[in-house]
């Protein structure tokens, strides 16, 4: 049986990756490190998994610790990976990191959008940008996966095959996305707490969000992207709008995705507008399109689950990939409700 490690498993894309693998046939987790919690017992931090993590306590990082293992899952705060990743190449089988590190193909964006230069720019080309339904064929030609961001996957799965189709314009597209609070991690910050948040609904990242190369490149499209916190704990819906590239209608776009998304089983393609509840707690896109006659413009929704499609489920969803077991294995594809 494949034994992985999970680096930053103390943070909520961690206690994430441990859930799903606690139902995952396949695999086990022999490594859980949390530098800022070593010594803690997963199941104080989260009692949530107490019945599947009865003895785990959260180590520190030890690269050696890590040798021999069949694939690590890095769920780091961006910057952490790249020097982390150099110390466990050729120790362990894959890798699949969580955070940005690895993301973009360009390191020329770093600076720009990261406020520093790459650690490692020579290791780019070998991470896959892990988005199966729509690069799958590069995370199997991989050793290494980059998981995509929340507000990119949504993004990409309702305008990528937009874009491909030649369906809309590849420029002037905009992307206003909302996500639960777990989106910003763990470790509590001023705009994060229960009393900013609640009862809130606010933009960020103004004209400079991060995520917005990533994007671009996932699509094949020039976007302006505006994120905004919604007052919900776990969840990410993106609102697209794109001009039309040509005749189109409502039904020909929802043809367009059915074919797209046929064969996907973590992608339903649905004339209802999607709903974040919808895919709480499950690895499930839910995507729909509109033609509007009136303006020439086309809306694109997808709503999926931050912490699993948008993290933790893509990134083993890419982990079973790499290591040839069924995409699908320990992934649910029912959402939590009500």
């Amino acid at each position: 049986m494949p034994r992985v490690g999970i680096i930053g498993a103390s943070g909520y894309t961690g206690a994430e990756l441990l859930r799903l693998l606690a139902a995952h046939p396949d695999l086990t987790v022999a490594v859980a490190t949390g530098d800022t919690q070593a010594g803690t017992p997963a199941a104080a931090l989260y009692p949530s998994l107490a019945a599947a993590y009865p003895e785990l306590v959260f180590t520190a990082f030890d690269p050696d610790a890590c040798a021999g293992l069949d694939l690590v899952f890095l769920g780091l705060p961006h910057g952490a990976s790249q020097s982390i990743v150099p110390q466990l190449l050729g120790k362990v089988g894959h890798l699949v990191d969580l955070a940005a590190d690895f993301r973009l193909h360009d390191a020329g964006l770093y600076p720009k959008w990261y406020g520093e230069a790459h650690a490692a720019p020579e290791l780019l080309a070998d991470f896959a940008y892990g988005l199966p339904e729509l690069f799958r064929d590069d995370i199997r030609r991989s050793a290494h996966v980059a998981a995509p961001g929340c507000y990119p996957t949504a993004a990409a799965l309702a305008l990528a095959p937009l874009v491909r189709a030649g369906a809309i314009a590849s420029d002037g597209i905009v992307v206003d996305a909302a996500s639960g609070v777990s989106g910003a991690g763990r470790p509590p910050k001023p705009s994060t707490t229960f009393c900013a948040v609640d009862e809130d609904f606010t933009a960020y990242g103004l004209l400079d969000h991060r995520h917005t190369p990533e994007i671009e490149q996932a699509t094949g499209a020039s976007v302006l992207f505006t994120p905004h916190l919604a007052p919900m704990n776990r969840g990410i819906l993106a609102t697209c709008y794109a001009r039309s590239a040509g005749p189109t209608s409502t039904a020909a776009l929802l043809d367009l995705l059915r074919s797209t998304y046929a064969e996907e089983p973590f992608v339903v393609v649905t004339e209802a507008s999607p709903s974040t509840k919808a895919s709480l707690g499950s690895n499930t896109a839910q995507v729909t399109a509109r033609y509007d006659e009136r303006t020439g413009w086309v809306l694109a929704i997808c709503a999926i689950d931050n912490l699993t499609k948008g993290a933790s489920g893509q990134a083993l969803q890419c982990a079973n990939i790499l290591l040839g077991l069924p995409e699908v294995s320990g992934l649910p594809t029912v959402g939590v409700y009500p």
